[in-house]
């Protein structure tokens, strides 16, 4: 492969890379997996699968997948800890999804904590008990963020070091 081929192929990777870690910031954006696409990518257009390759990818590979369960896993529990019935959970996924995928994934940012609060209202909590409930979500998309923000600069650095 030509250097400046190979140099565009790099210089390309890096910036869907830095896309996905950017638009980690919205929830159901998958950050992580669109960094681990470019690496994919990366490693198949250059040929770059030697047996080091093959470690470090399967390295990112199993951190794209730590990231995504573990994002899931900190919202949820933190609405748990904070009162929030496991029905509300679900309702507030399936609002926050749809209206993503209908809107944007900014309405989504407002449907699934409104879902939530207006479910835990139904199930007869009081408003400081709802209000908690949305509160427990929110500071677990907090940590989730934060969580899967290292998680992509480390699996950006990881590429670095291979390329």
């Amino acid at each position: 492969m030509p250097a400046w081929l190979e140099t565009s192929v790099t210089v390309l990777t890096l910036i869907v890379m830095l896309l996905g870690l950017f638009g980690l910031i919205v929830p159901i954006f998958p950050g992580l997996v669109i960094i681990w696409l470019a690496a994919l990518g990366f490693g198949l257009i250059t040929g770059a699968f030697t047996t080091t390759g093959w470690i470090i990818f399967g390295i990112i590979t199993m951190l794209m997948v730590v990231g995504n369960v573990l994002d899931g896993v900190l919202m949820g529990a933190k609405a748990l800890e904070h009162g929030a019935s496991k029905r509300s959970l679900v309702l507030a996924l399936i609002a926050g999804t749809g209206v993503s995928l209908i809107l944007s994934p900014l309405g989504g940012l407002i449907a699934a904590p409104l879902a939530l609060y207006l479910s835990e209202k139904s199930l007869g909590r009081s408003e400081a008990e709802a209000r908690a409930t949305t509160r427990g979500l929110m500071t677990g998309w907090g940590w989730s963020f934060v969580l899967r923000f290292v998680i992509g600069i480390a699996m950006i650095v990881l590429w670095a070091i291979w390329a």
